[in-house]
């Protein structure tokens, strides 16, 4: 499959660029959207365009919403003749509708909205009002309802008649008169149950709903966790706002831990994978600053103990050994620990029991470590008393390393700072300084220098 639709994406790039945009369309017709949104993401910005306007409006909607990179879809849109932009407007769901409005300059915005129809203007609006990061920002207000003064028959009656409006859906909602959200009806216990039975009879309490302010992530969360198709979203009176489906939340999913990735690599989230190299740069140099101002921390614990390092040339060869080391280690916990703060693993009464877990992992680690350590530095001819200096350093930080991978980014969540953003130059900087101060410490005391 995978080669099969790299070799239809390969086909329709080349027919593009050929500018035989008619026989492009005509694959695209029976291709899938992903296929085609990949297509567009890979066409420079003059071919984009072109195709898209050549496309027809319901096919480029599709295939705009689907491309990889966001920001190439809005600005794709954005360039777009006016009556083209409102064209694809009316063929999009209404939260992909305003996720693609919501990145127009504000003129541009109103003067899309206003060629809308009152309705579905009013709805754009509506979801435009939300952070784009929270659940009204995500959520459709195309949700299927039921009365929950309705019986069975009269159900599924409606239901038959929403569904000319609404493409797919997988939740019915029941509601009363204020449109309070009342419970869920499971779709086979409705189909088949007696006409006459009350919906409020067969009806479930929904396994949980979020407010239009909760963030994404927490969304993700929610999903994920009950393995719903929808969760809907409602306002402090109760009231059904609209729902959050699965296929928006694996795009969040994938957005959220790309944006992790990117920070715990000391790059901004905000940097688009598909940027100019300009972009990248200002987003990474601020970070880079930062690690320089900490390597020179570092570099002045060792230039301190320039007296011991001349007597014992040996320690030149372990000082990377053990920083890195410390490094490394400290980099496994972090990891591990930052992660399990995303997935909500660690609540506030196991703080200490999580540090003691990473303190065990990085005594034992640092056992082994050290042995290997004090073997290699018989090997080299350095005496025992300098592999014992060498193995209890490298004890000393992974242990060290251990506790700061563990502790750093949880005291950041704990006082409101990003533990994905800083936690690395922080536990990478304590492990170079403290076994460099360990290394060192160590070889005064049991070597007398």
């Amino acid at each position: 499959m995978i080669r099969r639709t790299s070799a239809l994406v390969r086909a329709m790039l080349d027919l593009v660029r050929r500018g035989n945009l008619r026989g492009f369309i005509a694959m695209a017709e029976k291709a899938e959207p992903a296929d085609v949104g990949e297509v567009l993401s890979a066409l420079d910005e003059k071919e984009r365009i072109q195709a898209v306007e050549a496309m027809p409006r319901h096919l480029s909607a599709a295939a705009l919403v689907e491309m990889p990179d966001e920001a190439q879809a809005e600005e794709t849109f954005a360039a777009l003749p006016p009556e083209a932009a409102v064209e694809i407007v009316e063929e999009l769901p209404d939260d992909d509708a305003a996720d693609l409005v919501g990145g127009l300059e504000p003129e541009d915005r109103r003067r899309i909205l206003a060629e809308l129809e009152t309705t579905e203007r009013t709805t754009v609006e509506q979801l435009l009002q939300y952070d784009p990061e929270t659940a009204g920002g995500l959520m459709t207000r195309q949700v299927v309802t039921v009365l929950d003064t309705a019986t069975a028959g009269e159900a599924i009656e409606s239901l038959r008649r929403q569904a000319e409006a609404v493409e797919d859906f997988t939740t019915v909602y029941v509601v009363d008169a204020a449109r309070r959200l009342r419970g869920v009806l499971p779709l086979k216990r409705l189909v088949t149950s007696p006409a006459e039975r009350p919906v409020r009879e067969l009806m479930e309490e929904p396994a949980a709903r979020v407010a239009p302010e909760e963030d994404q992530e927490e969304v993700a969360r929610v999903i994920s966790h009950y393995n719903l198709p929808s969760v809907p979203v409602v306002d402090a009176a109760g009231t059904l706002l609209g729902q959050v489906t699965f296929d928006d939340v694996i795009d969040v999913v994938e957005e959220e831990q790309t944006e992790d990735i990117l920070k715990f690599g000391g790059v901004s989230g905000d940097e688009e994978l598909a940027g100019r190299w300009t972009d990248a740069v200002k987003s990474r140099l601020p970070w880079l600053t930062v690690n320089l101002a900490t390597a020179f921390l570092a570099g002045a614990v060792a230039a301190s103990f320039q007296d011991r390092i001349s007597r014992h040339l040996g320690l030149v060869f372990w000082m990377p050994v053990i920083a890195g080391m410390g490094g490394n280690a400290g980099t496994q916990a972090l990891a591990v620990t930052v992660r399990r703060l995303a997935l909500g693993l660690i609540p506030p009464g196991r703080f200490l029991r999580t540090v003691g877990k990473e303190l065990a992992v990085g005594c034992i680690n640092g056992l082994a470590m050290g042995a290997i350590a004090a073997l290699v530095s018989q090997f080299l001819g350095q005496g025992p008393r300098l592999g014992l200096v060498v193995t209890a350093s490298m004890i000393g930080n992974l242990f060290i390393a251990g506790f700061a991978g563990a502790f750093v980014p949880m005291f950041l969540e704990r006082i409101g700072v990003d533990p994905a953003v800083a936690s690395s130059v922080f536990v990478t900087t304590f492990t170079d300084v403290c076994g460099f101060l360990l290394l060192f410490g160590l070889t005064g005391w049991m070597l007398g220098v």
